[in-house]
């Protein structure tokens, strides 16, 4: 059984990963508005990873037989300087959240909780691999500079990317 505590902590990452794909739902927006459709793609499947994310601990929550509670999401951000301020933009925030999910692990540990503690540790996971893409593509961005040539590579690279639901053993 979830203490209280824990479940308002989940129920606060529900929106965090909520909030997390409203906000590459924005970036990919901003992306088709001026042209760059691969970086467009590439923010959309974001955009759909992070519903998955929420969704999967919403359905913890309820494996749990705990309540959820949806809260309100804050609007994002609608422009960027340009594609490598967007994709270090998305580099802190991905920051951020794996603070919170550290965060969320070590509540687990404090409260002896260990099927949470083994629940999040797919989310350790995926942040590492969130924060490693996003270096890759800053990486590029800067590498490419004022380069058209070498941007609408990128942009074609990015529109290769496909989104892949979760299994059925990775949703809980």
């Amino acid at each position: 059984m979830l203490s209280d505590e824990m479940i308002e902590a989940l129920n606060k990452q529900i929106n965090e990963e909520f909030y997390s794909a409203y906000l590459y739902l924005s970036m990919s927006a901003y992306f088709d508005s001026i042209g760059l459709k691969g970086f467009a793609n590439w923010m959309m499947v974001q955009h759909k990873e992070e519903m998955d994310h929420g969704m999967k601990i919403y359905r913890y929550l309820f494996s749990q037989g705990a309540r959820v509670k949806l809260l309100p999401i804050k609007e994002p951000p609608q422009s960027w300087d340009s594609p490598l301020h967007a994709f270090e933009e998305t580099l802190k925030h991905e920051q951020h959240i794996t603070k919170c999910i550290n965060d969320l692990v070590d509540l687990a540990e404090e409260l002896k909780d260990r099927a949470t503690y083994n629940f999040l540790q797919w989310y350790i996971d995926e942040q590492v691999e969130e924060e490693e893409n996003d270096r890759e593509i800053i990486d590029k961005l800067k590498l490419v500079g004022d380069g058209r040539a070498g941007l609408f590579m990128l942009d074609r690279e990015l529109s290769q990317r496909k989104y892949v639901p979760l299994t059925k053993n990775e949703e809980v």
